[in-house]
C-alpha cells in the first residue's frame, strides 16, 4: 500500500493525515515523533510537512531563499512565514546561544525571534530524521499551508486563520480542492488544535501533487544544504 501524508507540527507531536486503501477513506492521528509516524506508515511515497527542511550555514537578508520567494505571494499573510536562521543557530538549545550563532551567521546580523526559537526542537527532529534516511529525502518536502491556500484561491487570503472568517475561508478552499465535507467537519485528535488539522489537510494536498509530479518548488531552482537536504517550499 502506497500512502501519501500531510503533516503539521502540533502541541503533542505531528498532526498527520493520510488516505487508506481500499476504501480511500482519510485517517488522521497525532504521532509523538517522526519515528513513530514512520513505523505506523512504513510505505509512504510522498509526505509534505509544514516545517523547515534544509538549513544553510549562512543567511543573507530576511531568511532562507524559500521564505524570501514565498512571502511576496502571500500579501497580508506573509508574516506567517518565519525567518529560519543558520544551521548553527537552530542546533543551539539555549536561546541566548541561538541568538549569538544567528548574529554571527547572518548579513545583516539578525537575532532569533522567540516564536521561531520555539520551533527549533521540531526542526532539529525533522533534520536528523531525514539525514539518517537519505532514501526518503526526495519524497519528503517542505510546504506551507498559507501558500497552498493562496494557490487554490489564486490570490492571498483575506483573513488570518485564527479568526472565524479565516477558518471558514480555508474550509471553503479545501472543499474546492476536493476534500470531502465530512472530513472537514471532523474534530482534531487530542494534542492537536482545529487549525493543526486544517493545516495538515493543506499539506496533504501538496503531498498528493508532489506524488503526481505537479507540485512546484519556491524558489524554482532549490539549493541544498551541506547535508544534501533541499531548501525549498513546495505547493
Amino acid at each position: 500500500m502506497n500512502r501519501i501524508a500531510g503533516v503539521d507540527g502540533c502541541r503533542a507531536g505531528w498532526m498527520t493525515i493520510w488516505r487508506e486503501a481500499p476504501d480511500g477513506a482519510f485517517r488522521f492521528h497525532v504521532f509523538a515523533t517522526l519515528v513513530e509516524l514512520e513505523r505506523a506508515l512504513p510505505d509512504l511515497v510522498a509526505l509534505a510537512i509544514d516545517m523547515p527542511i534544509g538549513l544553510p550555514d549562512r543567511i543573507d537578508g530576511s531568511g532562507r531563499a524559500p521564505e524570501k520567494a514565498v512571502r511576496p505571494l502571500l500579501g497580508r499573510r506573509q508574516s506567517s512565514v518565519f525567518s529560519i536562521p543558520a544551521r548553527a543557530a537552530v542546533e543551539a538549545e539555549d536561546y541566548g546561544e541561538a541568538c549569538r550563532q544567528a548574529l554571527a551567521a547572518s548579513d545583516p546580523p539578525r537575532k532569533v525571534a522567540k516564536q521561531g526559537f520555539n520551533l527549533f526542537p521540531k526542526i532539529r527532529e525533522l533534520d536528523r530524521f531525514l539525514r539518517a534516511r537519505p532514501a526518503m529525502v526526495e519524497s519528503v518536502v517542505e510546504t506551507h499551508p498559507e501558500l497552498v491556500f493562496r494557490r487554490i484561491r489564486g490570490e492571498p487570503l483575506a483573513h488570518p486563520k485564527k479568526l472565524p472568517e479565516g477558518r471558514a475561508e480555508r474550509l471553503g478552499l479545501l472543499v474546492q480542492a476536493g476534500l470531502p465535507p465530512a472530513l472537514l467537519r471532523a474534530s482534531p485528535p487530542p494534542g492537536a488544535g482545529a487549525d493543526d488539522l486544517l493545516d495538515a489537510m493543506a499539506c496533504w494536498l501538496t503531498a498528493e501533487r508532489h506524488a503526481r509530479g505537479e507540485a512546484v518548488p519556491h524558489p524554482a531552482q532549490p539549493l541544498r544544504d551541506r547535508f544534501g537536504l533541499p531548501i525549498a517550499i513546495w505547493a
